[in-house]
C-alpha cells in the first residue's frame, strides 16, 4: 500500500530536513521536488532552454554537487514559473508519489498541484528574517561571503515569486497542517510533524 505524505513551504523554512527525518522514521522514499528545478536551473545558467531542459532531464541532473548554490537557487525559482516547465516534471513526481512503500515529497506545490490526494499534508513556515538567518548560516558554513541583508532580500524575492506567479503558487493547501517552525528546535519540529503524519495514518 502506498501512503503519500506532501510537505510545502517557503526557502528555509526547515521543510527539507523535516522531509528527510519523516521519512526515515517511517521508512518511505522521499523527494525534494526542489532539486528537479535546481536541475533545470542548473542547465539553462549553461545555456539550454528551460522549458527542453526540463523535458531531458535525467536522474543523474540531481547528483551535482552545486545545486545549493544562490545562483542556481534563484535560477531554479525563475524556471518554475514557466508553466511548460512544470507540466514536464509533474509526472516523475507523480511516479515518484506512487511508489510501493510510501513517498514523502517536499516541495512548494506537492499538496495543492502534485498530490492533492496525499494522504498527509504537512505546510511548514517560519518568519522571513529566520529563514534568512538559517539560510545565511548554511551559506557561511559553505564557506560563501555574504551578509543578511542581501540574503533577507533574496529570501524575499523568492517568496515574491513562487506566491505570485500564476501557475501553482506556493500556498497551503486547505487541508495541510501548518507547522511554522520559526521559534522551534529541529528537534521539537521533527516531533511536531511526526505527531501530525501519526495521528493521520490508517
Amino acid at each position: 500500500m502506498s501512503f503519500t505524505i506532501a510537505i510545502d513551504g517557503p526557502a528555509a523554512a526547515g521543510k527539507g530536513t523535516l522531509s528527510k527525518a519523516v521519512a526515515s522514521h517511517f521508512g518511505l522514499g522521499h523527494l525534494d521536488t526542489g532539486l528537479l528545478y535546481r536541475a533545470v536551473g542548473a542547465r539553462v545558467l549553461q545555456g539550454e532552454d528551460p522549458i527542453q531542459a526540463a523535458r531531458d532531464l535525467q536522474a543523474k541532473d540531481l547528483d551535482r554537487d552545486d545545486l545549493r548554490t544562490p545562483a542556481i537557487a534563484q535560477a531554479a525559482s525563475k524556471v518554475a514559473v514557466v508553466a511548460e516547465v512544470r507540466a514536464a516534471l509533474v509526472d516523475f513526481q507523480r511516479s515518484f508519489a506512487r511508489r510501493s512503500g510510501g513517498a514523502v515529497l517536499d516541495g512548494r506545490d506537492i499538496g495543492t498541484v502534485i498530490c492533492p490526494n496525499a494522504d498527509v499534508k504537512l505546510y511548514v513556515t517560519a518568519s522571513a528574517e529566520v529563514r534568512a538567518q538559517r539560510r545565511l548560516a548554511e551559506l557561511l558554513g559553505r564557506g560563501e561571503i555574504t551578509d543578511l541583508a542581501t540574503v533577507l532580500k533574496d529570501v524575499k524575492a523568492r517568496d515574491a515569486r513562487d506566491m505570485d506567479r500564476a501557475e501553482a503558487p506556493l500556498k497551503p493547501a486547505t487541508d495541510a497542517v501548518v507547522l511554522d517552525t520559526s521559534t522551534l528546535s529541529i528537534e521539537d519540529a521533527i516531533e511536531a510533524a511526526t505527531a501530525a503524519i501519526e495521528a493521520a495514518r490508517p
